[in-house]
């Protein structure tokens, strides 16, 4: 399997939201062999720059190399108005139930509020100004994406686009996802544990921004490729209200991090911009079948937490 590459220049950041039927025609057609086929796609030139994905991960990483006693105060779970919101520290969460927790940490950005409580030692005081800006940053690219997704399906832009009005509110669940992977001695890690164990995305889709490689991706015949990690581009996967939504046409893919092999001690950082429905939105099935029954995405969202951090 090979992840296709797509030129976003079109309705690239740089330029103005209006562009013309034929580039936008063009693209969704790309954009919809890739999804049907692959379920990733890597697109280029889409105005987010490497200067702004490096700013962002030197931030969050000198965020996780702090005393875990500076980070714990913003946890995830302590911000009432945003239960995804704050600080996850390592083996917290099991996004594949069946296995020990992932060895990564991560700070999930879901809270826009300015009473937020966030890190402001002098090392991180920018932590806020950084994750914030970024945010708007792939919040503008994935409401482009938004249009041209409606386009290769058939639909109106408005259908997808009024589904996700309220990004940056805390009535929307889309969460930019600072990711940090410890050096991992993996002769002391637990049977069958990884970095991050197999799962779907659950919202609409994920912006990808990968700083090595190590994500590895489930193909249709089932078994697992490594996935590139191209510079410049942002890899963007399917996920799964996007699914039900489209009745199976656009398929949420299985993807993973494994352990490191012996004697390596690296590091691996990533930022995935993870899209959500308004919580309020109801998820039916954009063909008019009912090969999916009915569900808010707020809903679904909380059955997914309870699988990963468990019932409470």
């Amino acid at each position: 399997m090979s992840i296709p590459v797509l030129d976003f220049g079109a309705c690239s950041l740089q330029n103005e939201p209006d562009v013309s039927d034929e580039q936008l025609c063009s693209l969704s057609e790309e954009m919809k062999t890739a999804f049907l086929k692959v379920g990733f796609v890597f697109l280029k030139n889409t105005g987010i720059t490497e200067e702004e994905v490096a700013r962002v991960m030197d931030i969050s990483k000198k965020f996780f190399l702090q005393p875990e006693e500076l980070k714990k105060p913003f946890s995830r779970g302590n911000f009432p108005n945003s239960v995804n919101h704050g600080w996850v520290s390592m083996e917290t969460e099991r996004l594949n139930p069946r296995r020990p927790g992932d060895l990564k940490e991560s700070f999930n950005l879901t809270s826009l509020d300015p009473d937020t409580k966030w890190p402001s030692s002098e090392d991180v005081k920018d932590f806020q100004e950084i994750l914030t800006s970024f945010y708007q940053r792939c919040k503008e690219l994935s409401l482009r994406l938004l249009r041209v997704m409606a386009l290769s399906l058939g639909l109106d832009p408005e259908v997808l686009l009024s589904a996700h009005r309220f990004i940056g509110t805390d009535v929307n669940s889309t969460t930019l996802r600072s990711l940090y992977y410890q050096p991992v001695n993996s002769e002391k890690a637990k049977q069958d544990q990884v970095r991050c164990g197999e799962h779907s995305d659950f919202g609409t889709f994920t912006l990808l921004f990968q700083g090595s490689e190590g994500l590895q991706v489930q193909n249709r015949s089932g078994d697992f490729v490594c996935a590139p990690c191209i510079p410049g581009t942002v890899l963007i996967n399917i996920a799964d209200l996007m699914q039900r939504w489209t009745s199976d046409q656009f398929v949420s893919v299985v993807h993973r991090v494994l352990l490191p092999s012996n004697g390596d001690s690296s590091t691996r950082q990533s930022m995935a911009f993870f899209v959500h429905p308004d919580d309020e939105a109801l998820i039916t099935c954009c063909d008019g079948s009912n090969k999916y029954p009915p569900i808010t995405a707020g809903d679904y969202l909380i059955e997914r937490f309870k699988n990963s951090y468990g019932q409470n």
